[in-house]
């Protein structure tokens, strides 16, 4: 099958275009991105769309690299194609940043391929992968991380700054790409830096790469029927994950997440990775983050247990942090400062009323009490309401508090109520306490209730306390 046939019948499978897209072709001068865009300008006509080209000479090769943006330029003036092009000094950025060359490059390259879409109509950015890039994403995710997001490779096509980035390419290989533009007759530029060895994904092009295609020279096109059954699978998953989490978990404020352990496990492993994929992608931006495996088994094995307490420093000053049976995410200043509570105040007037630990509590009368109220983790507490008066406060503890329990004749000192429930001691003076009007303890939130409270409504009890 030609590369056209090929191309074509994958962006109808993936349904990469539509009639009147207007797209944005990334052009280096090289064979992949010099096919890309002949193969575009060729076919605009069937497709119904609109096609243009941006350029970047990161002015890394001198005068080659110069050369490169008068190439593409030539081919553009010769085929009617507007060209955006800028030269970004990369030599001048690693200096003061002394970073990852290919890392500074691609963030450089991406940034200004957002300002030319966010200048123009274009609609997809689309870029030249194809499969011998996916098979080398693949083995180089198995020998870093080998996570479910590595391993599925590159992806046809996704959200790139609120519009689309696609590429149409994913199924041919270099070899086929090489020959289309040889029987078009069209040249392109070589990069000296492809040949050397300083970059991991060259080493896997001239020494992995070849070893596999020894042994099955179709290697490259069973590499990219697997990725698209793990995308596949994983897009199943994922719906599945994206229901479960909306259940479970908790989005407190800002970047705090909560949830309860029993509740994640009981989905099935599959779902729990991506349950914490989920949450990751909401934390994180860099996709090595997000699929970081030690990240991923560390957040794991936090959830193995509900019982007692444990912590997880994640990147950028976030914490992990499991204190019976509830899984807690947020920023390390935010759990370090929970000590102040600022008086928060309970009363039927005021709905729901989320805490700094993740719990939420809703007083409601108890004859407005519904089913859409509740869910799976909720927690009911009736009460008198004239011997427990509105409203209740919620503060940290202070010297002396004590808490009258059931069955008991003298209320307990907290300091002895905290060490018989295993209050790790670094959170007995930030666990936050339900407060009387008399500034009387009668509930230490998730942990113990006050003699005021029963867990089946009484005869005189006129309404609930909701803790979720």
């Amino acid at each position: 099958m030609s590369l056209e046939l090929k191309v074509k019948k994958f962006i109808e499978e993936e349904q990469l275009l539509q009639q009147d897209d207007h797209l944005l072709i990334a052009v280096s001068g090289g064979v992949d991105s010099m096919a890309l865009l002949h193969y575009f300008v060729k076919t605009k006509e069937q497709w119904g769309i609109t096609v243009e080209a941006v350029h970047v000479d990161h002015m890394l090769r001198g005068e080659a690299s110069a050369e490169d943006r008068a190439f593409v330029q030539k081919y553009c003036d010769e085929y009617g194609v507007y060209l955006y092009a800028k030269a970004i000094p990369i030599p001048e950025i690693m200096a003061l940043e002394n970073g990852n060359t290919q890392l500074i490059c691609r963030r450089e390259r991406y940034q200004y391929f957002k300002e030319i879409m966010e200048q123009t109509d274009a609609r997809k950015l689309v870029t030249a992968h194809h499969a011998d890039d996916q098979l080398e994403s693949v083995l180089m995710a198995l020998t870093k991380n080998a996570t479910i997001n590595g391993m599925q490779g590159i992806r046809s096509q996704r959200i790139f700054e609120g519009k689309t980035l696609i590429r149409p390419f994913l199924t041919v290989t270099k070899s086929e790409i090489r020959e289309y533009l040889l029987k078009q007759g069209i040249d392109y530029r070589e990069d000296a830096s492809n040949a050397k060895d300083t970059y991991v994904r060259n080493r896997f092009r001239h020494h992995v790469v070849p070893l596999l295609e020894a042994e099955n020279p179709r290697v490259t096109e069973q590499v990219t029927h697997f990725t698209k059954q793990l995308q596949e699978d994983d897009a199943y998953l994922m719906t599945l994950a994206k229901d479960v989490f909306s259940r479970t978990v908790k989005r407190i404020d800002g970047n705090t997440y909560s949830m309860e352990i029993k509740a994640l496990q009981l989905v099935p492993l599959a779902l729990q990775r991506r349950l914490i994929l989920i949450l990751l992608n909401y934390l994180y931006k860099d996709s090595n983050t997000i699929q970081s495996y030690a990240l991923l088994t560390s957040i794991s094995k936090l959830c193995d247990t509900t019982a007692g307490y444990a912590e997880v420093h994640l990147p950028e000053d976030f914490i992990a942090v499991r204190r019976y049976g509830k899984l807690m995410i947020q920023k390390k200043e935010l759990f370090e400062g929970q000590a102040s509570f600022e008086n928060k105040i309970i009363s039927t007037a005021n709905g729901w009323t989320t805490l700094t630990n993740g719990e939420r509590l809703c007083v409601v009368e108890l004859p407005d009490l519904s089913s859409e109220m509740l869910t799976d983790t909720a927690q009911l507490f009736y009460f008198n309401a004239s011997k427990l008066q509105l409203p209740l406060y919620v503060r940290a503890r202070k010297e002396g508090d004590r808490m009258l329990l059931k069955g008991m004749d003298q209320p307990k000192r907290l300091s002895r109520l905290f060490i018989d429930e295993k209050i790790p001691l670094n959170e007995r003076n930030s666990w936050p306490l339900l407060i009387s009007q008399s500034d009387e303890v009668v509930a230490v939130i998730g942990v113990r209730m006050g003699i005021f409270f029963s867990t089946s409504p009484q005869p005189n009890d006129d309404t609930v306390l909701i803790v979720d």
